[in-house]
């Protein structure tokens, strides 16, 4: 890919510079912005409530998991996955204190879950894949939200087959609202000042189909695309109509990080991450976001001009050694390429300040006398990277090609649903250290709580990362300790996840289990 150019490739796709958004997989910046069609806004489903025995009610949802097609590119329609329609799902609205009554219907074609990524609920119900539905079954967990206002989301969870059904659509947000943080005045107009943004990158291919796991790269980086995406729109525009927006960002992505900027380099305030709302608004001009995680952003436009939301290049200090993997991982740091248009209209609302304080989150201290887990991230090391297909790139033997050619293990064991990897005992907390050996950017998300972050190789976390986070990135080498509380569910039988959020990595083995028991 190197040698295309943006102009080449679109030439391949067979479409001009104008009708759409391409990002070169590899390392070609996009030049060009053409915005060209209005943001989708996910339907918003706030569910039905039924009347229990008791006076107890409950919001009920039906999540019908669908094949579907879908006009991304001038090709055709492209085969997809939806939830309740053709590609993705609708927007979950709920509020603290709810009892949610959520029926799954499967029907396509083979078996899935959903898993309540961020949402804290018992284990038999959480929707990995000890709860797999056979293709034409049905799963009805029955719980209620019990955390605080926070920005969720929902995605397949099927053993080996994350990845894929991910890319092909199955995925959408949820947005748990409470009293505290309605209290604060914050934009809120689902679609209006209150916008969701899940973000996603896709490959196609010359027949309009999605073109998933077909190059040398994507079993060692994981699946990356050249058409970037924002809620299933290809080149979106946005018209604001206030003077702040408030945008929900969800790396929806599989294994795509994103460096998320405005094109003028103006400020904005991060006011919440995955768990909720931050202590008080941080004002970043830059921030990167990594698959599974969720961000609140708020971004003033009162000043009527066009700005465009980017994702910058990383300061790419990767290490130059032989083969294929260094090659691909220094070329893949050094991307950028627009995001959305957000284009103010005239006469915009005007809004309330943002308030300078949003939550009171308990001060983070490491006890010495926790239990202190520690794992270790793990792409194996062998010859010729576990393929006979290269790509041209070096050599395929030695470090170069070992790096993401064997196993991807946690603690250099490899996923299997046989094997119980921890036993924690409820109403411990304790201490998470997790090491990324191995030399790239991995997301890590523990199913079951919020956690929060106590250092990075013995450094205190940025204001951004101190609040409850249940995905965590770890740059290469790096160690990130990690305050992890256990306090209300417990289960002899069903267990919680944890693993790589880079889907291709977690399919193939970066995955471990654990159970919560009374006696741990």
């Amino acid at each position: 890919m190197n040698s295309v150019t943006r102009r080449q490739l679109l030439k391949m796709l067979g479409v001009s510079a104008a009708g759409m958004m391409s990002l070169p997989v590899i390392a070609r910046a996009q030049t060009a912005s053409n915005f060209v069609n209005p943001l989708l806004i996910p339907p918003l489903d706030t569910g039905t409530f039924m009347q229990e025995e008791g006076g107890v009610p409950r919001r009920r949802f039906e999540l019908n998991l669908q094949k579907g097609t879908s006009l991304f590119v001038p090709q055709g329609e492209t085969a997809t996955l939806g939830i309740n329609g053709n590609y993705l799902g609708p927007t979950l609205r709920f509020k603290r204190g709810d009892i949610l009554d959520i029926q799954v219907n499967n029907r396509i074609g083979e078996e899935s879950v959903l898993h309540w990524h961020g949402l804290h609920v018992p284990q038999r119900f959480d929707g990995g894949p000890m709860q797999s539905i056979a293709d034409q079954g049905s799963w009805n967990p029955v719980f209620d939200a019990r955390q605080p206002a926070a920005t969720l989301w929902y995605h397949s969870h099927a053993m080996h087959k994350t990845g894929p059904q991910v890319y092909h659509g199955l995925a959408g947000m949820m947005i748990l609202d409470d009293d505290p943080s309605a209290a604060l005045d914050l934009p809120s107009r689902y679609g209006i000042d209150d916008i969701p943004l899940i973000l996603q990158d896709k490959r196609f291919k010359p027949d309009g189909q999605l073109d998933y796991m077909s190059r040398y790269g994507d079993m060692m980086i994981g699946q990356h695309g050249d058409i970037m995406m924002v809620n299933g729109t290809v080149s979106p525009f946005f018209e604001a109509r206030t003077d702040k927006i408030r945008l929900r960002i969800l790396n929806g992505s599989n294994a795509r990080l994103f460096n998320v900027a405005f094109n003028d380099g103006r400020e904005f305030l991060q006011i919440a991450s995955d768990g909720g709302l931050l202590e008080k608004p941080v004002p970043l001009k830059r921030l990167m976001v990594t698959p599974g995680e969720r961000v609140e952003l708020l971004v003033d436009v009162s000043d009527g001009q066009t700005v465009i939301l980017r994702s910058e290049p990383s300061e790419n200090h990767f290490p130059v050694f032989q083969g294929a993997f260094s090659e691909l991982m220094r070329a893949m740091h050094g991307e950028s390429f627009d995001i959305l248009e957000i284009r103010p209209q005239t006469n915009l609302e005007r809004l309330p300040p943002v308030p300078a304080v949003l939550a009171s989150l308990p001060a983070v201290s490491a006890d010495m006398g926790m239990r202190t887990r520690r794992m270790r991230l793990n792409m194996g090391f062998g010859s010729r990277s576990g393929s006979g297909q290269g790509p041209g790139l070096g050599n395929r033997t030695g470090q170069g090609g070992g790096y993401g050619g064997g196993h991807f293990s946690i603690n250099g064991r490899v996923m299997t649903m046989s094997y119980i990897n921890e036993r924690v005992k409820l109403g411990d907390t304790e201490i998470w250290e997790v090491l990324n050996d191995t030399p790239m950017v991995h997301p890590f998300h523990i199913h079951g709580s919020q956690f929060r972050v106590l250092d990075r190789n013995g450094v205190p976390p940025p204001a951004q990362q101190t609040g409850y986070k249940d995905t965590v990135h770890l740059h290469g080498r790096e160690t990130v300790r990690l305050l992890v509380s256990f306090t209300e569910f417990a289960d002899d039988m069903y267990t919680y996840m944890y693993h790589c959020h880079t889907l291709e990595h977690e399919d193939r083995g970066m995955m471990g289990q654990f159970l919560v028991t009374e006696n741990g």
